[in-house]
């Protein structure tokens, strides 16, 4: 039966802490909460952080023990943020508060009981790269013959095996909806689990999955082991509680189960992380599953102004499952609406933000308070190029920059090595992506390319450029706004292949491991579809030639984001349409890396923030601009026929919106050049049309504006 509490017991002597000066009415209800469940919806911006340290600083100030109270985070700088401030709040001393993340507190209690646990004292924690490595061993294991076929990498069947632990969803239906092109392998799958959990045994080795999963499994096999927690933590508090997923909300329950004194914190409209497991229904039915449970409301918005407040309140309106909310703005009017700005293609676009980031600056707005955000880091390609080009300093929380990334220089590497062969960066890092050709195996290789290409009188594709009677070779221009992908210059093109029947014909005989064999073949064939009769086609065709032939099976088998690379990979190959001369697109592709290397070398700290929309939550800046506010952009293609993921979808866009402390700048182009191997023509978001017009300032910019 579980135990009534009465608070205000046994109160510590000493000065007391004013709640009700230094809260919120709103706040104040949640932090004086009497014992039992409790749901708290804290909007963005106001005050959440605030709210759970006052009720941890409430409960000890009330005689709760600090050893009797559990404080769940997220991240382990949440956690500290909020020990420090309840430290400065209470003269108790916390050394008996269990606080930190999911994670950290599994593995605390399973360093109590590893035997219990089916494991040694003393066990390991292997990070990711541990972990891939025991699942390359798994993989191996399994007998596929890359011959015949390509079986995932170790990385992605730890990820698929991941995700089906912490949502406890069936493998098939995991397969079936997020790697379709994996569900014939569901056997294997289940056969891999089963040897990684051998081999982690064997090693007296835990993953960071294990941390939670083997606690909740042990509380579930040992009920007196649970009991003793359970009567430990009476008051356990949950921070970011709509992010929970099937696995932390179980640890949750079980802990829970004997005083039912949860307070759980978070909203319900920022629940974006359904890709990486968060299950929704956690927050939206914590009234249903524990009876007597009371929902409290935090809606004063400490962060924006009323006029972008009015827009996020707009824009989650149209959600059916939600908790209704209303922020308000506790800062005064800015008398600015936020700013709609169609725009007539996608290079404007990114003109557009780039010369209103320097018309702010010059107003005196900081550029590390200004911060431009979209729904898929492909969407940052030509605003990345703009911003390099323009010299404006940037910092990207959503990824590597465009050009650095590794499947953008993989791509890149079959299109230098047949422009110029004797490329041997490029080719080596194109036969290391072949199964069974690693370093080794390389070095080797390009020792018998090099002395077939010697053999045959292959040269580079383009000599060096000298203007008649100067053998000194003129200086790169430096690209500019203004600057064209048009040859102004004369190339002297020599082809590289020029009296070879094709390029299969000096690859093909060169010998190769077995097991390479067959790729080896495939990717002659695919090297000489690039250069068919000597003649190389345009950078467009050669990337489409690549990924068909070659690279889109790699992508498949080696990453589980594999749809975020191949959008990245669509968006280069559309950018290189601009361009007949793989050559060309080869150097602006260099030009703009070195280009933004500079621009990485300056010391000025100032710096715009390019990010994802899921990295932006939690932030916040001044001026924010979302961009790619286009059905099948932002939300994404994939959502449009889900009603679960469209509301997902606009809960990211409310996320994007309510990152903005003043100005808010929505835009998006009329027309791609961006997103896929054709021009078209694009729609607003649906999301801009379920804002009402009063709300929001259309702004007009015709083409040819910048």
């Amino acid at each position: 039966m579980a135990r009534q509490y009465t608070l205000h017991q046994q109160a510590p002597a000493g000065p007391r802490i004013d709640f009700a000066g230094e809260l919120n009415p709103q706040q104040l209800a949640a932090v004086t909460a009497p014992p039992g469940p409790a749901l708290v919806i804290a909007g963005a911006g106001s005050g959440k952080t605030r709210t759970l340290t006052y009720r941890v600083a409430y409960l000890i100030e009330n005689g709760i023990r600090s050893q009797h109270i559990l404080l769940l985070t997220f991240t382990n700088k949440a956690s500290r943020e909020m020990l420090d401030r309840v430290a400065a709040l209470v003269s108790d001393d916390l050394g008996g508060l269990w606080g930190g993340t999911f994670h950290s507190i599994g593995n605390r209690i399973l360093r109590r009981h590893p035997g219990e646990a089916g494991f040694a004292p003393g066990f390991s924690i292997m990070d990711r790269e541990d972990s891939e490595d025991m699942m390359d061993g798994v993989v191996a294991s399994l007998g596929f013959d890359p011959k015949e076929k390509i079986f995932p990498k170790s990385g992605v069947v730890a990820d698929v095996l991941s995700y089906q632990l912490n949502t406890g969803r069936p493998l098939d239906e995991i397969l079936s909806g997020k790697y379709p092109h994996f569900l014939e392998y569901e056997e294997q799958f289940i056969e891999a689990r089963k040897k990684y959990e051998a081999r982690k045994r064997k090693a007296n080795a835990m993953d960071f999955d294990d941390l939670l999963e083997k606690t909740v499994g042990l509380f579930r096999a040992h009920p007196h082991i649970a009991e003793h927690y359970q009567r430990q933590f009476q008051f356990i508090l949950v921070d970011e509680y709509q992010d929970t997923n099937h696995l932390q909300n179980d640890f949750i329950e079980i802990l829970a189960a004997r005083h039912h004194n949860v307070m759980v914190v978070g909203d319900d409209a920022q629940s974006i992380y359904s890709w990486r497991g968060a299950d929704f229904r956690n927050i939206l039915e914590f009234p249903k599953l524990h009876a007597g449970a009371v929902v409290y409301k935090i809606e004063t918005n400490y962060r924006s102004v009323p006029e972008v407040l009015a827009v996020a309140n707009a824009a989650i309106a149209a959600n059916a499952k939600q908790f209704p909310k209303e922020l308000r703005a506790a800062r005064k009017s800015a008398g600015v609406r936020p700013a709609l700005v169609p725009l007539p293609d996608s290079r404007q676009q990114a003109q557009f933000v780039a010369q209103r980031i320097l018309e702010l600056h010059e107003d005196g707005v900081p550029l590390e308070e200004m911060a431009v955000l979209y729904r898929a880091h492909f969407h940052s390609m030509e605003l990345q190029m703009e911003l390099t080009r323009r010299g404006i300093p940037f910092e990207l929380t959503s990824g590597l920059r465009f050009f650095e990334q590794a499947h953008i220089k993989d791509v890149s590497a079959f299109m230098k090595w047949v422009v110029n062969p004797r490329d041997e960066v490029a080719f080596k890092r194109m036969v290391k992506l072949l199964p069974g050709i690693g370093s080794r195996s390389a070095d080797g290789l390009w020792d018998k390319v090099a002395g077939a290409l010697q053999k045959a009188g292959v040269t580079s594709a383009v000599e060096p450029l000298s203007p008649p009677g100067n053998s000194t070779a003129p200086q790169q221009p430096v690209v500019s706004a203004a600057d064209t992908p048009t040859d102004e210059l004369p190339e002297t093109v020599a082809n590289p292949w020029e009296g070879l029947p094709s390029i299969k014909t000096l690859l093909c005989p060169l010998k190769v491991p077995g097991r390479s064999q067959k790729s080896w073949e495939q990717l002659a064939l695919t090297l000489d579809e690039l250069a068919p009769d000597g003649r190389l086609v345009p950078p467009a065709k050669m990337i489409g030639s690549i990924m068909e032939a070659v690279y889109d099976d790699y992508l498949l088998g080696k990453y589980p984001n594999y749809d975020q690379r191949r959008d990245d990979i669509n968006t280069l190959a559309s950018f290189s349409e601009q361009y007949e001369s793989p050559q060309s697109f080869l150097d602006q592709l260099a030009l703009l890396t070195s280009l933004d290397h500079e621009a990485v070398a300056k010391d000025d700290p100032e710096r715009v923030t390019l990010s994802s929309v899921h990295q932006a939550k939690g932030l916040e800046w001044r001026a924010v601009f979302v961009i790619w506010l286009a059905d099948g952009k932002f939300p994404t293609g994939r959502s449009l026929e889900n009603s679960e993921a469209i509301e997902e979808e606009r809960r990211l866009f409310y996320v994007a919106i309510t990152r903005a402390r003043d100005e808010l700048y929505l835009a998006y182009p009329r027309e791609s050049f961006a997103g896929g191997f054709d021009d078209s023509f694009q729609r607003p978001s649906r999301f801009l049309g379920e804002i009402p017009g009063a709300l929001i300032e259309a702004w007009e910019v015709g083409r040819g504006a910048f």
